[in-house]
């Protein structure tokens, strides 16, 4: 039996692309096992999936002053020797990083072995764990044309970011169901993120009352951010968060507003969802969502607001003009070639096994 370690934690963009890939490794006979932080996102909802999971000692390197800057490289050397060990106790064939940091100690013991191991960078620009990873990589996947300048030529591949397939199996009328919404009058769907974003929230509160007028709203707000006073305002539906029903969520609308974070857009491309990216601040980040959201602008998938210029009357107009232009988005998306991303991936992870 073929065996695999997947790696990857830190955010949940870190792990999910990696149970995208669970099932077909799994039709594929593989003996999966991951490799992550000891308490990070990534353990509960690999668990979730029933895969033996492993902790090891995982530390940040970061850019700029910090405390933690003089502890944190020992808890990556303690993480590399944890991860050299757990390639020796089960000598897989290959390797499959998703990033973060915990990450890349997986990836540098699997080369020390002699294991492939090939890692997939989300964003356009590499991330620090992913550029001290590359070097030991024998390849590297993508989301984005641009992202191949970035790296070595004999190791870039455009794959795009594995989807989970239940998200492609929604139910429009479920969806419906679910928010009380009626079916004969468009719906947008707003997503700020996995922790919510309270400056997006509040433009939508205040924003409400006209759209409602022409849409009904189904509002991922984040966790501790739904708002009591709108409970029970028909035509809008509030949740901090999205489960199972997520798939008929997205089924259910007709457009969607989002953050720009690489997996959220890699999933409304599959979907084909009109959209309008409203990108993190470069105050608040490294700058990376602004630069996926123009990606996506540019190849015509998507309208781009930044959080400077987002205020009531911008994106009433925005929303007005997608929703009206809503096909040629549609279209846009349907041409990529950054769909079909599972077996890509998994077509280099038979290769490199094989060679293993």
């Amino acid at each position: 039996m073929k065996r695999i370690v997947l790696t990857g934690g830190g955010t949940a963009g870190h792990v999910t692309p990696n149970i995208a890939l669970l099932p077909r490794l799994k039709e594929l006979g593989y003996d999966i096992h991951y490799i992550g932080s000891y308490d990070g996102i990534e353990r509960k909802l690999i668990e979730q999936c029933h895969i033996p999971y492993y902790g090891i000692s995982s530390g940040k390197l970061r850019r700029y002053f910090d405390w933690k800057n003089f502890s944190d490289p020992f808890k990556v050397l303690k993480g590399y020797r944890q991860a050299r060990a757990l390639m020796k106790k089960l000598n897989p064939d290959v390797v499959f990083s998703k990033g973060g940091f915990v990450s890349v100690p997986v990836v540098m013991a699997a080369k020390r072995r002699k294991i492939p191991a090939i890692i997939h960078e989300s964003d356009i620009t590499p991330g620090l764990a992913n550029k001290l990873a590359i070097p030991n990589a024998c390849k590297v996947c993508c989301n984005f044309p641009e992202t191949l300048k970035y790296l070595p030529a004999e190791k870039a591949v455009l794959t795009g970011s594995p989807i989970r397939k239940e998200l492609l199996s929604g139910n429009r009328l479920n969806g419906l169901t679910y928010c009380r919404f009626k079916s004969n009058k468009p719906v947008i769907l707003v997503i700020g993120g996995s922790s919510g974003s309270q400056f997006i929230n509040q433009v939508i509160h205040r924003l409400l009352p006209e759209l409602l007028k022409s849409y009904q709203v189904i509002h991922l707000c984040g966790k501790g951010n739904l708002e009591p006073s709108l409970n029970g305002t028909a035509g809008y539906a509030q949740l901090e968060y999205a489960n199972q029903e997520l798939s008929d969520l997205f089924a259910a609308s007709d457009i969607v507003i989002s953050r720009a974070g690489a997996n959220a857009i890699c999933e409304l491309l599959a979907l084909r969802k009109p959209n309008i990216l409203i990108p993190l601040s470069a105050n608040a980040s490294r700058g990376d969502q602004i630069l996926n959201a123009r990606s996506f602008e540019q190849q015509g998938y998507s309208i781009v607001i930044e959080e400077e210029q987002l205020n009531e009357a911008v994106l009433s107009d925005a929303i007005h003009r997608l929703f009206e232009n809503r096909s040629q988005y549609t279209d846009a998306m349907a041409q990529s070639k950054q769909l079909g991303s599972i077996e890509t991936i998994v077509q280099l992870i038979e290769q490199a096994a094989k060679k293993s």
